[in-house]
């Protein structure tokens, strides 16, 4: 949806495709990641031939080819739909609460929480749920919370074409929380601030309309 009398300026799959000699289809990227966790679980001493391990390699590769890691294929790129912006609305647009869930490139166990964008619209806007779908592509990937922060900022400045974009992200971190430190508790948050919202104005209203 869109601010209500917008009429739809375009509607187009965005996508950064690169395509290499040495590309890798997604056939091929199953059979290799199937193999070598079969060889992971191997080496940790597990019986392959037990019922209820005897398919993980392929469920596992499934997981991660179509699934969790299905944002570093650029051709998955969610479709986005862009409304005139008619109504001349110039001032925050902000959506609160995306649930947003990515692995830790360090360790490859998730980070999960919630994610607030907003953004200040020039000459056109974007359907609202459409900010959802680009969140949870860009972090369905290896990720740190730090770069995921700054890659949603970027990518919807790109989109929206608009400079004034904050970003705000709170996470639990599994590899924080089930190793090492083993602290459930903690949280980590991170933010994006460009254009108007480097100044203290903009920056103060959007992190009071957080509640934080």
């Amino acid at each position: 949806m869109g601010i209500n009398g917008n009429r739809v300026l375009e509607s187009t799959m965005y996508s950064s495709r690169k395509i290499q000699i040495d590309d890798i289809e997604d056939h091929e990227k199953l059979e290799s990641i199937q193999y070598h966790f079969t060889k992971i679980m191997e080496a940790l001493g597990l019986d392959l031939d037990d019922a209820s391990l005897k398919k993980t390699p392929e469920r596992v590769a499934k997981m991660y080819v179509n699934e969790v890691f299905r944002g570093l294929n650029e051709n998955n790129f969610p479709k986005i739909s862009f409304f005139e912006n008619t109504n001349n609305y110039k001032d925050m647009l902000m959506v609160d609460n995306i649930s947003m869930y990515s692995y830790c490139e360090h360790h490859f166990v998730p980070f999960f929480g919630k994610v607030a964008v907003a953004y200040i619209p020039n000459d056109r806007v974007i359907g609202l749920s459409k900010i959802n779908r680009i969140v949870q592509f860009i972090a369905s990937k290896p990720q740190i919370q730090e770069k995921l922060t700054v890659e949603i900022g970027q990518k919807l400045s790109e989109l929206l074409k608009t400079d004034d974009i904050a970003i705000f992200i709170e996470a639990t971190h599994l590899c924080v929380a089930s190793r090492g430190v083993r602290d459930e508790n903690s949280v980590t948050k991170t933010n994006f601030f460009s254009g108007k919202f480097l100044k203290n104005k903009m920056k103060s209203r959007f992190i009071n309309a957080l509640g934080k």
